[in-house]
């Protein structure tokens, strides 16, 4: 049995499973990109998108995890054969199969979160991770008693740049003095999900002398918080409101509303580009009963000052992926 044919029978079981041959035409399908739907992070937020969807309106969705980046192209494809719409790509890394199979396909809907494919039957969602990065920056450094912080990103793209200028202008809007530390836990799609590393990238932060570490890395950041308990520091969550995976040293979570775009696809598809930041709580900082005691009531009052003066253009946070630099 071929590669292939195996995993098209996959597919083609999964779309069984989801559907009877009378109803399948009109649903949407998603294709979750690497480290799996349930990585706590990116994948499982768009997930919950489509478990509200289905659970709102009593309709299944087709559904592919990729286990490598070639299956991407083909996913899509197999979805768009049998008729998925909108079909929804998970990830920047989704958007050159987005884009051939969309053109392949131009009577489909398509949509594709964190990147912008300009095609009549696409809607593309792409955030300003800068903001919410920027408010998760300054109640790290508002938090920090050395006055070092640190960064653990994923996969060393423009995107994950992005997160991390945010999160150095935040420090610095808090305390100017604050020194922020950075790495990168690799350069292909295996920086996702690699915990291992990501806790000793972060045990190495702590050794400088940072105490408060935020990870934009995936399920990679799962091993980051681990580290952060072991080591009695202060972690930082993204994406998903992550503070309940190590409840007392999660500060916060930067969170990435790629549950509400996808919701938003599957229930009204909208060809275009939707940027989704503070003002269209397409971003934010977490605080709940997980958090509440590591956050004071002046932390609170200055994040949200903030937050406030970037809604209303007083702040303005500087993107990286516009410049190709963290230019402050």
């Amino acid at each position: 049995m071929t590669v292939k044919f195996v995993f098209s029978l996959r597919l083609s079981v999964l779309a069984c499973a989801c559907a009877t041959s009378s109803a399948l035409w009109a649903e949407p399908a998603v294709v979750f990109d690497m480290g799996g739907k349930f990585d706590k992070s990116f994948n499982e937020a768009a997930f919950n998108g489509m478990e509200k969807w289905k659970k709102e309106t009593g309709k299944n969705y087709l559904e592919f995890e990729i286990s490598n980046e070639s299956q991407r192209e083909q996913a899509l494809r197999r979805m768009a054969e049998r008729g998925a719409s909108p079909i929804i790509g998970i990830g920047f890394g989704q958007a050159s199969g987005i884009e051939k199979v969309a053109k392949e396909f131009p009577k489909l809907k398509f949509a594709i979160i964190d990147m912008v494919v300009n095609l009549p039957n696409v809607q593309s969602v792409v955030f300003k991770e800068q903001e919410g990065s920027f408010l998760v920056g300054t109640m790290a450094a508002l938090a920090s008693k050395t006055g070092k912080v640190g960064f653990v990103g994923g996969m060393d793209i423009p995107l994950i740049r992005k997160f991390q200028c945010g999160y150095e202008q935040g420090a610095k809007y808090a305390n100017p003095k604050t020194e922020v530390y950075a790495n990168m836990t690799g350069t292909t799609g295996a920086a996702w999900n690699d915990p291992a590393r990501g806790g000793e990238l972060a045990k190495a932060q702590f050794a400088k002398g940072a105490d408060v570490v935020f990870a934009a890395a995936g399920g990679t950041g799962i091993g980051v918080y681990q580290a952060a308990k072991d080591s009695g520091k202060l972690a930082i969550g993204v994406d998903s409101n992550q503070n309940h995976l190590q409840p007392g040293t999660m500060l916060t979570s930067m969170l990435k509303r790629v549950d509400v775009a996808v919701y938003n696809v599957a229930k009204a598809h909208t060809p275009g580009v939707a940027v989704l930041g503070l003002k269209e709580n397409g971003v934010d900082y977490a605080l709940d009963q997980h958090n509440a005691k590591l956050v004071s009531a002046d932390m609170k009052k200055k994040v949200e000052a903030a937050k406030a003066d970037i809604i209303s253009g007083k702040i303005k946070v500087a993107d990286y992926m516009a410049d190709n630099a963290c230019k402050y």
